[in-house]
Order: C-alpha cells, then sequence, then structure tokens
C-alpha cells in the first residue's frame, strides 16, 4: 500500500484544489490539508503555492508528482499481483457511470458480476460524462462508461453497445399522436433539456446541428440533470424530452409516457474508457468485457 500521503497529494496535484481533492477520495477538505502539510514537513520544502483563488504546484512539487504517479501505479499492480496470487478474484472496482448508464443499465451488470465474483468490492460513482472522464484520466477511478467518445489524452475508449434515442412526451401532448417527428418539427413544442457537460446532451445537439436546427432556436424551458428529472417534468405535459430508449421502457408500456422515434433515427455509441498508460488488473480486466457483453445485450 502507498504511503496515503502520497494518494492525497497525487489527488491534489491533478485537481490543483483541496476542495475537489477531498471530494474525489471521500475526506474532509481539513484532513487533506494536513496530509499534505505533513509531507511538506517531512522534505522540509513547499509543494504548492497557494494564491488567492486557486493554486499550483512547485518545481519541487512537479518532481514528486512524477515519482507519486510511478509509485502508485507501482503500488496498484503489486497488491493486484499478490491478490491474483491466490487464484481469486478480489479487491476493490472503481467504477464510474453517466447518470443513463447508471441509472438504468449498470445495476444489472453489477448485480450479476458481484453474483460470479462476491470477493469483488464495486464502488459506483455516477455523474455526468465529462466528470467520470476526467476521473478515470486522474486515476481515481479503475473504469468508466460515459455517453461520447474520450477526449482526453492518456485513455483506452472502446465501443461498448449501440443505443437509441426518442422523443419522450406525456400521452396528452400533441406530438404523442405521431408515428415519428423530424428534428425541424420539434421546433414549435417546448424542449425539456439535459443539462451542459451531459453526454446526450452533447449527442442531441449535434444531432440537431447536423438537420439544419439551431439548437438556440429551440424552445427550452429547463434543463435537467437526470433522466429521472426529464421523465417527471414531462409527464406533466409542460414539454418533450429526448432520451435513451432504455429510460422509458417501464413508462412506455404502462402507457405512462409516449415514446415517438426520430427521423432520420437518433443512434449513439456507449464507450468504456479506462486508464491507457497504466497497468491493468486481471479484474478491470474481467469487468471490462463482462460489461460490454452485458451492455450489449441490454441495448439489444
Amino acid at each position: 500500500m502507498a504511503d496515503r500521503r502520497l494518494q492525497v497529494f497525487h489527488a491534489v496535484a491533478k485537481h490543483l484544489s483541496f476542495t475537489r481533492a477531498a471530494d474525489a477520495l471521500f475526506m474532509t477538505q481539513p484532513a487533506v490539508t494536513f496530509q499534505i502539510k505533513q509531507l511538506e514537513e517531512q522534505y522540509s520544502t513547499r509543494l504548492f503555492e497557494r494564491r488567492h483563488g486557486g493554486i499550483s504546484l512547485t518545481p519541487a512539487g512537479e518532481l514528486v508528482l512524477g515519482y507519486a504517479e510511478r509509485i502508485l501505479a507501482l503500488s496498484d499492480e503489486m497488491e493486484t499481483r499478490l491478490s491474483e496470487m491466490t487464484g481469486e478474484m478480489r479487491g476493490p472496482l472503481l467504477v464510474g457511470a453517466s447518470t443513463t448508464i447508471a441509472e438504468f443499465m449498470l445495476p444489472r451488470v453489477l448485480g450479476e458480476f458481484n453474483a460470479l465474483y462476491p470477493q469483488v468490492r464495486a464502488r459506483l460513482i455516477v455523474a455526468n460524462s465529462e466528470s467520470i472522464e476526467s476521473r478515470v484520466a486522474e486515476h481515481t477511478l479503475d473504469v468508466g462508461l460515459i455517453e461520447t467518445p474520450a477526449k482526453l489524452a492518456g485513455l483506452a475508449c472502446q465501443i461498448c453497445c449501440d443505443d437509441e434515442l426518442q422523443v419522450i412526451c406525456a400521452p396528452d401532448y400533441p406530438l404523442a399522436t405521431l408515428a415519428s417527428v423530424t428534428a425541424k418539427g420539434l421546433i414549435d413544442y417546448e424542449y425539456i433539456s439535459r443539462e451542459p457537460g451531459s453526454g446526450t446532451r452533447e449527442v442531441i445537439d449535434s444531432y440537431f446541428r447536423q438537420h439544419a436546427v439551431p439548437v438556440e432556436a429551440l424552445k427550452t424551458q429547463m434543463e435537467l440533470g437526470s433522466p429521472e428529472a426529464l421523465k417527471g417534468v414531462v409527464s406533466t405535459g409542460l414539454g418533450f424530452a429526448i432520451v435513451s430508449r432504455a429510460v422509458v421502457a417501464k413508462e412506455t408500456q404502462l402507457g405512462v409516457l409516449a415514446a415517438i422515434p426520430l427521423n432520420p433515427p437518433l443512434k449513439r455509441s456507449l464507450y468504456l474508457v479506462h486508464p491507457q498508460d497504466r497497468f491493468r488488473s486481471r479484474l478491470a480486466a474481467t469487468f471490462i468485457d463482462f460489461a460490454k457483453s452485458k451492455m450489449r445485450e441490454l441495448a439489444s
């Protein structure tokens, strides 16, 4: 196990924020500050320049960061190799997922994986695709499942499965009677959108632009942070939203919401990301293969 102070330093150096590092490590900010102070006292040097409105690494901090990344990677590899010698799949697995995937696909994936490997302790972090990608790049997550291709350097990105997005509305909303609808056909209706940073939002905005509909031309009523929130607002009859077909399978079956396919269809790929420059444990590799197979099954 690597020195905890080194783990805390690495998180602060990557986030350049004591507060964000504390959130990522599930620690309090004073505890993070104390660990950094101890490390600076040990080496009799400042590792961070503390300025009004932010922090930056000192030259000594830059040097320590390079060594910290190598030490932490070797520590993880050692622990994994030792556990694999027992022949059992065990240990922590840190998985991040975008909201849509986490709420409507991943519970079954994690449940069935845990049934196969009961010694594995999976922890799920839920955020939008942008945040999950950042955490995987910072090595605070082993694997991420997101809704857009990875943009950050140092990440391996694989297509996990395909997904279709559809318009949803209340059963008595004017759009509900249509067999399909074009992007231009939605301009005159009230729109309930996902928040900026959402992978779903990025895909939808791109679809509108590809079909000559400026996003600014839509009658956007509000921006919400989860599919559940979208469904709740749309069910009141306030407007329409665009979500994954998997998100509303139950509601459309029960007749609570209506789903209308887009014309042409809006399909996207869901992606699995993991650090490219780091040793990948047998546990992480096994989960990646299992998740890809199971999510293809769920999306079909």
